[in-house]
């Protein structure tokens, strides 16, 4: 296929177009910018080069001179949404609290580009806007006593934390949008059937556990708790 290289190549290390000819028509901005649109309106299996192309008003073929691999789509795509986090000039000083607040900021990206979550990997963190979030987050804990893998086992624990609950509260609310019933309706009679389970007696500690504490569960204590028992674990 047209542009796409013989050996394993990061994107960021390609010309902005490969081989000869006019002025490219667009930047990787501008695709990456289309993607995300598509991935934002119709969720990330709707993105393809050829719905990218038609938002672009381009040939599909065309892109790959740009983007060979989609793959280095999915990245140039990570990489806009990363560079929505608002970084303060200079960290705060307090590491714990910095963290949080960058936990939270992620948090609330995830749930503007449900997409994002199925996206985080490794693979995805050589960019220019994921390396200078990286290279803040160090900043902060720059007066944490740790070694440098541990802080990235920290950043990499925070983050997981952050994706999988932000994965949930996603997956849930899809779920809720999709059910012929409203959401209500779906709680009571999941509830009432799990009343009539713990009545029988069969399920002693969870009975016990219910009269101790019968909900509702509130989601934010529960996301600042898992993220507090990470940094507490970190701590010196």
């Amino acid at each position: 296929m047209a542009g796409r290289p013989p050996v394993p190549e990061v994107i960021w290390a390609r010309p902005e177009r490969a081989g000869r000819g006019p002025k490219p028509a667009f930047s990787r901005a501008d695709i990456a910018a289309a993607a995300v649109r598509i991935a934002d309106a119709e969720g990330l299996d709707a993105v393809s080069m050829r719905k990218v192309a038609a938002e672009l008003g381009c040939g599909t073929m065309s892109l790959y001179n740009y983007v060979p691999r989609k793959e280095d789509l999915y990245e140039l795509m990570l990489d806009v949404v990363s560079g929505g986090y608002d970084l303060p000039e200079k960290p705060s000083g307090d590491w714990r609290a910095d963290m949080t607040a960058l936990a939270h900021q992620a948090r609330a990206m995830m749930h503007r580009h449900t997409w994002v979550p199925r996206l985080m990997s490794p693979v995805y963190g050589f960019s220019p806007n994921v390396l200078a979030y990286m290279e803040y987050t160090l900043s902060i804990l720059d007066g944490l006593d740790a070694r440098f893998g541990e802080k990235m086992e920290l950043i990499a624990m925070v983050n997981g934390v952050v994706t999988t609950y932000t994965a949930n509260e996603i997956a849930t609310a899809e779920r809720s949008r999709s059910l012929p019933w409203t959401e209500e309706q779906e709680h009571a009679a999941r509830t009432n059937y799990l009343i009539s389970q713990i009545m029988t007696g069969k399920y002693p500690r969870l009975a016990a556990g219910f009269a101790e504490d019968s909900g509702p569960i509130d989601l934010e204590g529960v996301f600042d708790r898992a993220l507090g028992r990470v940094l507490d674990s970190f701590e010196r």
